[in-house]
């Protein structure tokens, strides 16, 4: 107890001779809690008003020159996924690799999750609400520019949805 007492001196004496004050975000200009928190507020109005039903998402999905994304794990779009979507991992979110599949800033994207879908347990596994991978994607890709976003609402199942998928798992 009291080695790691001393310890946790240490490191705040070391930060404060830093410049970086307890409570405080130790510099880093590729990291910015605070510029992610203001977009996130800002996006709010505008996620709420882009989240569309099943038949929303269905027409827009049918339109010329709209990408449905998929953002999950390689692994898991592979085994299924809305037919006619394209993958890219939201870990490999980057202004080259949406670029690739994005190429211009106003397309019309349609973006889902793991928490749109139950009853296929195993490739769309429950998330926890508040970190369910629509929110953090609907925000990435207006932090890239892309200002055409709309997102699958609500909660429907594999089974009995009017959505049509494909990949391996898919009969």
């Amino acid at each position: 107890m009291k080695t790691t007492c001393l310890v946790l001196a240490a490191a705040g004496l070391a930060l404060m001779a830093a410049g970086v004050s307890l409570g405080e975000e130790p510099p880093n200009p590729k990291i910015d809690y605070s510029g992610f928190r203001t977009l996130a507020k800002r996006l709010d109005r505008v996620r709420q008003e882009r989240r569309l039903s099943e038949d929303e998402f269905l027409r827009a999905a049918e339109k010329p020159g709209v990408v449905v994304l998929d953002a999950r794990s390689r692994d898991k779009y592979e085994q299924i996924h809305i037919k006619g979507a394209v993958h890219l991992a939201f870990t490999d979110f980057t202004e080259e690799a949406l670029a690739k599949i994005i190429p211009a800033k106003d397309t019309k994207v349609l973006i889902y999750c793991n928490n749109n879908f139950t009853g296929e347990r195993a490739n769309f596994a429950d998330k926890r609400a508040p970190v369910a991978l629509n929110i953090p994607t609907f925000i990435n890709l207006h932090a890239y520019g892309y200002t055409n976003v709309y997102e699958l609402g609500p909660l429907l199942d594999v089974k009995t949805t009017k959505i049509p998928f494909a990949g391996k798992s898919v009969k």
